[in-house]
């Protein structure tokens, strides 16, 4: 019994994890809903704000890139400075993936791990 898969299935299956996760990441960013700066009430996935904690080194990244992807620099250098830097660190990664991905080999080893 051969069984077709379906095309979508085979691609998944043909991506690193890395990769997936990484557009999947952006693509929810990019539809989520810019913050005002200042905003209090939001959901976090970041254990340390989850633990009580009131700073956190990273806190603010993904709205200043949700920002930075509806085109408000402003708002998104106010939510956290690096939010600039670690999109085009991500869109970087994104890049080196699909080019090692590009033979369509499941298991792939890079020269240089970043």
């Amino acid at each position: 019994m051969n069984r077709k898969k379906h095309w979508s299935m085979m691609i998944l299956n043909r991506m690193p994890l890395e990769l997936v996760f990484w557009i999947t990441a952006l693509i929810c960013l990019a539809v989520a809903d810019p913050e005002v700066h200042g905003h209090e009430h939001h959901f976090t996935l970041c254990p340390l704000a989850n633990m009580g904690f009131e700073w956190c080194p990273g806190c603010g990244i993904g709205r200043a890139i949700t920002q930075l992807l509806h085109g408000n620099f402003r708002e998104s250098f106010a939510h956290h400075w690096f939010g600039l830097p670690a999109l085009l660190i991500i869109l970087y990664r994104i890049v080196i993936l699909i080019k090692l991905n590009k033979g369509n080999k499941v298991n792939y080893k890079e020269e240089r791990y970043v």
